[in-house]
C-alpha cells in the first residue's frame, strides 16, 4: 500500500520539473530528536553545515520511538513534499527505496569508500537495488545497564552477571527505598528492555532465530515463555507511575539518583552527558546481565529523498558530512552511541564509549551482533509493531499469564508477516 500511494504521488507531484537556476542552500531534516542529549549531538551536524554556508531547516517530531516522525514522514512524502532528509530506522529506509521515493547516493559513498568502512549489517539497510539511499549515522546497541553510581555504591552492589544478580540487586535498592528500575511505560521501551531479556535467558543463538529469523518454533518455545517470567519479575521493581513516561524522564530518575538503573540503548548516555556527569565516577555502564559479548543494535541513519536538482548539492553536502571520521568522533561522542564506519579512532570516546566500540567490533567478527526487533532491525515494522503491542499489552496486566503472551506473540508476528 505504502509502495502504490508513494510511487503514484512521485509520478504526480512535478519535482522532476522543479527549476534549477541556483542550488538551494538548506537542508530540511525531518527527525524525532528531542531531548537534550540528542539535540546536543545534532547540532555537531548543523555546525559542521553551517560553516559550509548551508542552513539548516529542522523539523523535529517529539516521541523517542520515532512512530509519530514516521507517520509525519509519509505524509509529507505522499504530498511531494520530499525533506532533504530524515532519520529512519533500517526497514523504513528500504520501504520507502521499494517505494522509488529515495534519492542516489552511489558516487558520493564510492568516492569515500563508504563500502569499505561501513559494516555489512548497516549496508543491508542503507544501499538497495546496488544504490547507496541513506548515510548510516551510528549504531546503536540496546542491551545495557545505566546505573547512578552513588546509589550503587550506598546499597552495596556490584555488577550483575546474571539475570539472578540483577534481581539480587535490585531487591538491595527497594530494601533501601529507592526505586530499582527507571522505565517509562511505552510499549517501545518496553519491548527494548524485553530484546535483552530474551537475550539473557535463551542467548545468543536463541535470540536471532526467534527475533531475526521469526522461527516459529524458538517463539512459542518453554524459553520464550521463560523470558516473558523473567520480564514479569522486572516490571515488579518499577514505580508505580512509570505508565507513558517519556525515556529520557526513566534517564532522568537514575542521574539524579531517584532510581538505581534503566535499562535502555546508549543513547541515554547522551542524557548523563548532557548532565555533566562521568562514567566510573556518576555513573556506570554495564551490559544487560546474561548477555556480554553480543550486540543487540540499531542504527539511526539520515534516508536521502530524490529531491530536485537544486537541492542535491546540499544533500550531497550532508551526506559527505554524516560519514566523515570528524562528524562520526564528534556526534556519537554527545550521542552516546558509537560510529557507523569502522575506521574511527576511539580517542575521544569515554570508557562506555570505548566498550561500546570494543564490543560492537568483536561482535561483528564474532557474529553476534543481532538486530533489534524492538528498535526496526530485527524484522520489517508490521512485525516489530506487532511485537511492541503483545510485549506492552503483558507489561500492562491486559495479557495475563507467559503461556498467552506466547500464544498472541506468535499469532501477532504471523498475522503481521
Amino acid at each position: 500500500m505504502l509502495r502504490k500511494l508513494l510511487i503514484g504521488t512521485a509520478l504526480g507531484s512535478g519535482l522532476a520539473f522543479a527549476a534549477h537556476a541556483q542550488d538551494v542552500k538548506e537542508v530540511e531534516m525531518l527527525h524525532w530528536w528531542t531531548s537534550g542529549g540528542e539535540a546536543a549531538a545534532l547540532n555537531v551536524l548543523k555546525e559542521d553545515l553551517s560553516k559550509q554556508g548551508f542552513a539548516w531547516k529542522d523539523v523535529p517530531v517529539a516521541g523517542g520511538g520515532g512512530d509519530a516522525a514516521m507517520t509525519a514522514l509519509k505524509a509529507m512524502v505522499a504530498a511531494g513534499n520530499y525533506p532533504t532528509a530524515s532519520q529512519m530506522l533500517g526497514y523504513t529506509v528500504l520501504d520507502y527505496a521499494a517505494a522509488g521515493v529515495m534519492g542516489d547516493l552511489t558516487e558520493t559513498a564510492v568516492k569515500e569508500g563508504w563500502d569499505k568502512s561501513v559494516p555489512a549489517a548497516l549496508q543491508k539497510f542503507s544501499v538497495y537495488d546496488g544504490k547507496w539511499v541513506a548515510a548510516p549515522v551510528n549504531v546503536h546497541s540496546v542491551n545495557w545497564l545505566w546505573i547512578n553510581k552513588a546509589v550503587m555504591d550506598k546499597i552495596g552492589g556490584t555488577e550483575p552477571k546474571t539475570f539472578d544478580d540483577f534481581i539480587a540487586l535490585l531487591d538491595k535498592a527497594k530494601a533501601a527505598g529507592v526505586i530499582p528500575l527507571a522505565l517509562g511505560g511505552q510499549n517501545w521501551q518496553e519491548a527494548t528492555m524485553f530484546d535483552s531479556v530474551v537475550l539473557s535467558t535463551g542467548g545468543p543463538e536463541f535470540y536471532k532465530k526467534a527475533f531475526n529469523d521469526l522461527d516459529e518454533e524458538q517463539l512459542k518455545s518453554d524459553t520464550m515463555k521463560k523470558s516473558f517470567d523473567n520480564l514479569a519479575k522486572l516490571v515488579t521493581y518499577v514505580d508505580p507511575n512509570f505508565s507513558g513516561r517519556d525515556w529520557n524522564l526513566a534517564t532522568a530518575m537514575v542521574i539524579k539518583g531517584d532510581a538505581l538503573v534503566q535499562v535502555m540503548g546508549d543513547w541515554a548516555k547522551g542524557e548523563f552527558n548532557a548532565a555533566k556527569k562521568t562514567p566510573g565516577t556518576d555513573f556506570l555502564c554495564y551490559r544487560f546481565p546474561g548477555t556480554d559479548g553480543s550486540v543487540v543494535y540499531n542504527s539511526d541513519m539520515f534516508g536521502m529523498f530524490d529531491v530536485p536538482d537544486d537541492r542535491k548539492a546540499a544533500q550531497a553536502a550532508l551526506a559527505t558530512a554524516t560519514l566523515s571520521k570528524s562528524f562520526q568522533s564528534a556526534f556519537n561522542v554527545v550521542k552516546g552511541s558509537v560510529p557507523a564506519r569502522t575506521d574511527v579512532p576511539d580517542t575521544d570516546f569515554d570508557a562506555c564509549g570505548k566498550k561500546g566500540m570494543a564490543d560492537l567490533k568483536a561482535a561483528n567478527e564474532g557474529g553476534t551482533l543481532f538486530g533489534s526487533l524492538a528498535q526496526g532491525y530485527g524484522a520489517p515494522p508490521a512485525v516489530a509493531n506487532a511485537y511492541k503491542d503483545v510485549v506492552s499489552k503483558f507489561v500492562h496486566g491486559q495479557i495475563k499469564t507467559s503461556d498467552e503472551a506466547v500464544t498472541q506473540l506468535v499469532n501477532a508476528i504471523e498475522d503481521a508477516k
